[in-house]
């Protein structure tokens, strides 16, 4: 990553800080939420521990001194085929003016790090088939495009 970002564990204090990245990755999946239910549905995995949140930030000269620019987040699972655990990475997000600059790839590396640390047996993701700026990314990070099972989804709102 370029000199003046660091990656590192985001907590509930940072939902501030992270708020406007959540809402920017939401705004390129087309997805519109009111940013009080998206801060309060963040703050609550965080403080349940149910997500785990990287948060990269560039050195500012303001007063707070650093400004979050993106952030990637992860959901621990089990995977009964292997009988250990399993990391779902569902976002990474990176904002537009710190793009390929080594944020998402330090962002990308730490998750892995945090995951097998943790014992899991492996770290999987799901984008977009129109994202085509991020599979290079993770096919150069050693993220494989599966082959071999389907992905379906139920909505079970309205039910």
């Amino acid at each position: 990553m370029s000199a003046g970002h660091r990656v590192r564990p985001a907590t509930s204090s940072d939902v501030d800080a992270l708020l406007p990245l959540v809402l920017g990755y939401l705004a390129f999946y087309e997805v519109e939420r009111e940013p009080g239910a998206v801060a309060a549905h963040l703050r609550a995995r965080l403080d349940a521990g149910e997500a785990r949140v990287l948060v990269a930030e560039a050195s500012g000269s303001g007063p707070e001194g650093s400004e979050a620019v993106g952030f990637a987040l992860a959901h621990p699972t089990w995977d009964t085929l292997e009988l250990a655990p399993r990391w779902i990475l569902h976002d990474l997000y990176v904002a537009p003016a710190h793009r390929r600059s080594g944020v998402a790839r330090a962002l990308l590396r730490e998750m892995v790090a945090a995951a097998r640390a943790a014992g899991a047996s492996a770290i999987s993701l799901e984008t977009a088939h129109s994202n085509t700026a991020a599979q290079p990314l993770y096919e150069s990070e050693g993220f494989e495009r599966d082959l071999v099972y389907r992905t379906y989804h139920r909505e079970l709102a309205g039910d």
